[in-house]
């Protein structure tokens, strides 16, 4: 497994807020990047652009169970982080790393 970069890092803690959990366990040996204090927000930092990984970090945002759910990745890789966390089903916020940008995912009805 390859060290966290300084920027990863400082996403989750600021995701994390004050008060707030970073690598936060869920079931079947996964951890989730970051949750707020009250748990309301759970946030998952993806900076590969890689389509499995986004799946991935969009299944653990599901698994969560925060009513907020956000995915944070960098510009470019915001329209791929949409249509992953629509795959997975989950409706929440995809924002870039500077958190200047950021777009409302809907779930998909039924």
């Amino acid at each position: 497994m390859m060290a966290e970069t300084r920027a990863h890092h400082r996403a989750k803690k600021q995701a994390a807020g004050p008060g707030g959990r970073t690598e936060v366990r869920l079931r079947g040996n996964r951890r989730l990047d970051a949750l707020t204090k009250g748990g309301g927000r759970a946030t998952e930092v993806e900076r590969s652009g890689s389509t499995a990984r986004l799946n991935a970090a969009a299944r653990r945002l599901k698994k969560s169970g925060a009513p907020q759910r956000v995915l944070q990745v960098p510009q470019k890789d915001m329209g791929a982080a949409v249509t992953a966390m629509r795959k997975a089903g989950i409706g929440g916020t995809v924002k870039n790393m500077g958190g200047t940008k950021h777009w409302r995912v809907r779930p998909l009805k039924k």
